[in-house]
């Protein structure tokens, strides 16, 4: 249990710094993109509106004292790359500058760039080059701006950021681990010492009421019916019943039971033909639906004790004349076995509390035919001992405990 709450506390944890470091790289992820992006764009809206051809005459660089490269030029566009295809209004090629880089085709520049006036996007993104279209005297003029530099800085941050927070998650992992242990332990220590309280508080009193039962039986015979001591003797039995399952309760969660591989099948059938005659005796009636050859790595005597519980706790609670059902069989790998009664439905907000210690969701578990709220804590508590789980569910007038067990050939250990 605790090792599940620790897990469970280490996923908490992981998952919000998770969520915080992701939206952190992908805010500084994004803000970087938008910058250098709008960056890149208001250079080449410069370079653009700069551009002249050779007969026109060169239009002055806006005064950016300060700001100035060698050149003349801004630094940012003394380092940057561009490109320009010149054309007529009747769609001829006028001039095509490709920067003197050889690998650049100049007739692939050209056929984009009209693809690019026919589209009438004044600018955009074409893959690896960003690219402005504007009317210039008598042409219109396409320049592009190598976007490589950008995309290899930003691939760059993504992989650093790759790098540091694959680091960064491995070093919270083992934060949140240790954080998960100063929390869960004092609670378990405590559970732990509440368990132990139970298991000695019902040794102790195992022998009281048993001093007290032969007491009362020996008094009996010197004074013959008594309402007193019957009195007596009946609460005497009721206690003793309690302590035995306070006892069981303490040793299925303490002891790890011995385990070998069980036909489930047979173990079922064999606890539900001694149930038939107490339903009988209740006025319901027991069936039962048993795969067979269904075998799982179990302790015997826990899992007949299960089967009694749930079978138990059906006939109690079923309405008179309505069946009780019994199924076993596989399901996804799992050996699930299901006890369904008709009678009234358990509210919503009692089940999550049904399979706690001394529950009693109605009068039928009153403390009635040695009924305390403990059963089904020591069904959970056997599930649990054979890595499983138990659950109920209800509708249409029904109520169904179900348990889940891993099958032999996935749970046993080598």
């Amino acid at each position: 249990m605790f090792r599940r709450s620790r897990w469970k506390i280490v996923t908490a944890i992981l998952s919000v710094l998770v969520l915080l470091l992701f939206g952190t790289f992908c805010v500084i992820y994004l803000a970087s993109y938008v910058e250098m992006t709008n960056e890149n764009r208001q250079l080449l809206a410069q370079y653009v509106d700069n551009y002249a051809l050779p007969e026109e005459e060169p239009r002055e660089i806006p005064n950016m004292e300060g700001h100035m490269g060698p050149g003349g030029r801004p630094p940012r566009m003394e380092l940057s790359t561009f490109y320009s295809v010149a054309v007529s209004r009747e769609g001829q090629v006028l001039r095509v500058d490709t920067a003197d880089v050889s690998t650049l085709d100049e007739e692939a520049l050209s056929q984009l760039a009209l693809e690019i006036i026919d589209s009438g996007q004044g600018e955009g993104v074409e893959s690896s080059l960003v690219y402005r279209a504007a009317e210039k005297d008598g042409y219109t003029l396409v320049a592009f701006m190598d976007n490589t530099v950008m995309l290899e800085s930003i691939a760059t941050l993504l992989n650093y950021t790759l790098i540091f927070g694959g680091a960064a998650l491995i070093l919270l992992f083992f934060l949140a681990r240790f954080l998960a242990e100063r929390i869960v332990a004092p609670l378990e220590e405590s559970y732990k010492r509440q368990k132990q309280f139970i298991s000695d508080a019902g040794h102790e009193l195992k022998t009281p009421a048993a001093v007290i039962n032969a007491n009362a039986e020996l008094l009996s015979r010197e004074i013959g019916e008594n309402q007193w001591l019957s009195n007596i003797q009946y609460e005497n039995e009721r206690m003793s019943a309690l302590i035995t399952q306070l006892l069981e309760l303490a040793r299925t969660e303490h002891v790890a039971p011995p385990m070998e591989e069980l036909d489930l099948s047979r173990l079922v059938c064999g606890e539900v033909l001694p149930f038939e005659t107490v339903a009988y005796e209740k006025g319901v009636t027991l069936e039962s639906d048993i795969g067979e050859n269904i075998r799982i790595w179990g302790n015997s005597v826990q899992l007949k004790q299960l089967t009694s519980i749930l079978l138990d706790n059906a006939i109690c609670h079923s309405s008179s004349g309505s069946p009780v059902k019994l199924l076993l069989k596989e399901e996804k790998g799992k050996a699930l076995l299901s006890v369904t009664n008709r009678g009234e439905e358990i509210p919503a907000e009692q089940r999550q509390y049904l399979f706690e210690r001394f529950y009693r969701g109605d009068d039928a578990r009153s403390g009635e035919n040695n009924h305390y709220g403990l059963g089904l804590a020591i069904a959970q508590a056997i599930a649990h001992s054979h890595r499983g789980n138990i659950r109920v569910r209800c509708g249409e007038g029904q109520v169904e405990f179900y348990v889940r067990l891993p099958l032999q050939n996935r749970n046993r250990k080598n």
